[in-house]
């Protein structure tokens, strides 16, 4: 259900641009509006998972999920949809948060631990690899609205499933609920957020701009004071002294700096660039979501033989090379999705042998008494970097194109124009009528289409980049450590083998 929530929505929304008469920062809100709320909700939900029972909070996360998607499904307009998405994205979280601690306490030792979190990436990857193409396909035969309606009746499945097979598990030791740190974390990452899509509106260093970001900082600091004076801290500060922990960490970070929030444009890029349908764009898009049906299994083997400090960041290294690949790719003379797609897969790839190792590792890292806790760290860390880079990845999108609009039409348009340009083109209008400063060009839809792409490029130069950066990190936090320690086995290893007596 959360896998394919998140992968099928992307694609429906150049169809609820059109039927919702949604801006392009209502399509950003109505994917941030998700993972804002998950946020919000994550390690509070592990707190009272922890407290009242895993099993309980689970079964009423998967309840309100349903529910939530039914009005989602009703929704007639996209503030009324921005915001059942709000509600949709608190209980998906919920959801999401209690699986990851159910699985960490039925399974806890190596290899059938690895079996579990493996099978749960195929599952995810199930729902992530088919998302495209079946929330394209519900278009086509339906309507919008069934890609949410459709997950109220899985929700009826998945109780079932829950109530037969899920064990009931607590910490003894989890009394309160971290309000402090639940309202300042929230608040600071709407502000970010926020800040981000909203300030070339509200000018990003004037009055308003300036008092969002004062509100973002104090909103943070008053967070780390609330943690580290809390008796017992939704946010434990000192697991990160956990050099595992902590590389995992980056590993959740990376993924959302680069493959989950680019999964939202990229529909919008086979569309208006490449001119496909929804069809044609959800098939295109499943090069790219595939490979994490397939590979993670391969990611927990190496994460057994190797350790987290290694395939954490080999996985990352693979995903900013699909990045690469895609940005060189997206420069060819004639630009297919065939050029985009070795890109693709190699993302989709790094992506498999990431994701399921990072919440293996972060709940590892920590006693199952506590493993609400790890996983609401680890799943916060991720909708907390996706809800900022969904919101940094539109902005380096429209920066780039109104640099190439700027540059290819000097003086044909000022500021705000050339903002407001920007902005529809990004959102997917790449073919326009009625604006006067482009009446006259004869080729004003390819240069609006160059400008398109050239945007794009910038962002998936940024994915590349940024992920390569925290694969870095967490080599040099967890990894460098692990290598040393095999290097110093390898080195024993042959002095202990006894000799035989022709030898000596």
């Amino acid at each position: 259900m959360f896998g394919l929530e998140i992968s099928s929505v992307p694609t429906i929304l150049p169809t609820l641009e059109t039927v919702l008469h949604a801006s392009f920062q209502q399509l950003q809100w109505i994917m941030n509006a998700y993972t804002i709320a998950v946020t919000t909700v994550l390690m509070a939900t592990g707190t009272l998972a922890d407290r009242y029972g895993r099993k309980r909070v689970f079964i009423v996360s998967i309840a309100v999920f349903g529910l939530a998607s039914l009005v989602c499904g009703l929704a007639q307009d996209a503030l009324v949809l921005i915001v059942s998405r709000f509600l949709q994205g608190m209980s998906g979280g919920a959801m999401l948060i209690c699986q990851v601690a159910v699985l960490s306490h039925q399974f806890q030792e190596g290899p059938e631990r690895a079996r579990a979190f493996a099978a749960w990436g195929i599952i995810f990857g199930i729902g992530l690899g088919f998302g495209p193409i079946i929330g394209a396909a519900i278009v086509a035969v339906s309507g919008w609205q069934w890609v949410f309606l459709v997950h109220a009746v899985i929700a009826i499945a998945t109780t079932a499933l829950a109530v037969a097979g899920v064990q009931e598990s607590r910490d003894p030791d989890a009394k309160h609920l971290d309000i402090g740190g639940i309202v300042t974390l929230s608040t600071s990452v709407f502000c970010v957020a926020f800040y981000i899509t909203q300030g070339a509106d509200f000018g990003f260093a004037g009055p308003t701009g300036l008092a969002i970001a004062a509100a973002a900082i104090l909103s943070f600091v008053a967070f780390v004071l609330a943690e580290t004076r809390s008796v017992r801290p939704m946010f434990d500060f000192s697991v990160l002294r956990i050099r595992t922990f902590s590389g995992a960490l980056l590993g959740s970070a990376g993924m959302n700096f680069s493959f989950w929030p680019f999964m939202i444009y990229l529909p919008i890029f086979f569309r208006s660039a490449l001119g496909y349908d929804n069809v044609a764009a959800a098939l295109a898009l499943l090069a790219y979501t595939l490979p994490t049906l397939v590979v993670p299994p391969f990611g927990e083997r190496i994460l057994l033989r190797f350790g987290g400090g290694i395939a954490i960041p080999a996985g990352l290294f693979v995903i900013g090379l699909g990045f690469v690949l895609m940005w060189a790719g997206s420069g060819a003379e004639h630009v297919t999705w065939l050029t985009l797609m070795p890109g693709c897969l190699l993302a989709g790839v790094g992506l498999g042998l990431t994701n399921t190792p990072v919440t293996n590792v972060t709940t590892a890292s920590v006693s199952s008494a506590r493993a609400g806790m790890a996983s609401g760290i680890d799943m916060s860390t991720r909708m907390i970097s996706l809800a900022i880079n969904i919101a940094l990845m539109g902005f380096i999108l429209i920066a780039g194109i109104s640099s190439w609009l700027s540059s290819t039409l000097p003086g044909a348009l000022d500021a705000g124009r050339l903002h407001e340009l920007a902005e529809r083109i990004a959102g997917g209008s790449v073919r326009m009528s009625g604006i006067p400063e482009l009446d006259l060009l004869s080729a004003a839809d390819t240069v609006l289409q160059d400008a398109l792409v050239h945007g794009f490029r910038l962002v998936m130069l940024y994915g590349g980049l940024s992920v390569w950066i925290l694969a870095l990190a967490s080599f040099v936090i967890s990894g460098q450590r692990h290598a040393r320690q095999r290097r110093a086995r390898r080195a024993i290893e042959p002095c202990c083998v006894p000799r035989s007596p022709s030898s000596s």
